[in-house]
């Protein structure tokens, strides 16, 4: 008998819960139906492809090979079915969580201070935001949206600019009284400069004299993964740090910071992206946020 693809991806639904439940009854409980129905839609999955793919005794359910092949199918199946529901639903009124991973100051000073307007935009999506300088894998499916600084490595995400931003070399009026101001940048050779511990960073800062850029090795009694930590240390008077200038500015501002060397800076700018998985199938819950950074933050 012809069977239509309602009653398949029923049929699937149902030998999907079977193998995670591991017996006909539990499945039945969690589906809502008897344990002979469940059974019996097993059975015949078997009848029509002609293999056998559950072992059954007394006390367990067991794949077989073909068994572990069809529920491969299956998952993909369904889940190819739910986002492409998902999609359709999402051309309405786009709904459901969108997963941002941002850098603790970038994330605090720009990106918070807009989620209240977004979620008044479009109150339908959870927005579930994780401050964090540790890059994480949006490939692999541990953000939907992440903001990264400086250049981006080759990789299968798609990237949209939000901005740049420039570096400072700053320390505390406190420090400076302390240990001198430096006028010059081999000077550093002499403070304790506060850096990032990322993998990625040398401990090097750049600069630019006489038209000719350089860099300089500098060397501290801390290290840190994120720039509000440093920038905290350096108010503090602990050290001189160069952090992203949206770290400091506030703190600049207000006279507990002062910036150094600015004669030398070679006024390099890191760019700005909204990294994530785009294509066609890209949800419509991902895409009006990312709009919406676009949008604010240029």
């Amino acid at each position: 008998m012809q069977m239509n693809g309602a009653d398949r991806a029923r049929e699937m639904e149902i030998f999907v819960a079977v193998a995670k439940s591991g017996s006909f009854s539990a499945a039945g409980r969690i589906l809502g139906l008897t344990p002979s129905a469940v059974s019996r839609t097993v059975d015949r999955i078997e009848a029509r492809l002609g293999v056998r793919l559950m072992l059954r005794t007394t006390r367990v359910l067991t794949l077989t090979a073909e068994g572990q092949t069809y529920l491969g199918a299956a998952r993909r199946i369904l889940a190819d079915l739910d986002d492409a529901e998902q999609g359709i639903a999402d051309q309405g009124a786009p709904r459901g969580r969108v997963r941002v991973s941002a850098s603790l100051a970038h994330g605090r000073q720009h990106v918070v201070p807009l989620l209240g307007d977004f979620v008044r935009r479009y109150p339908h999506i959870l927005i579930d935001i994780n401050l964090t300088d540790v890059v994480v894998d949006v490939a692999a499916g541990q953000a939907d949206v992440a903001i990264r600084f400086g250049p981006l490595a080759d990789s299968p995400l798609t990237a949209r600019r939000l901005g740049d931003t420039g570096r400072t070399i700053v320390a505390s009026p406190d420090y400076l009284a302390r240990r001198g101001t430096p006028t010059v940048p081999e000077d550093l050779h002499d403070h304790d400069c506060l850096n990032f511990n990322f993998r990625r960073a040398e401990p090097v800062w750049p600069f630019r004299r006489d038209g000719r850029d350089y860099a300089l090795t500098v060397r501290g009694p801390i290290e840190a993964n994120n720039g509000e930590t440093l920038t905290q240390l350096a108010v503090a008077g602990v050290g001189v740090t160069r952090v992203g200038n949206f770290s400091v500015a506030d703190a600049i501002d207000a006279g507990r910071l002062v910036p150094l060397l600015e004669d030398f800076n070679p006024g390099d700018r890191e760019p700005i992206h909204a990294v994530f998985v785009g294509g066609a199938n890209m949800p419509a819950r991902v895409r009006v946020f990312v709009d919406f950074l676009a949008e604010r933050l240029r």
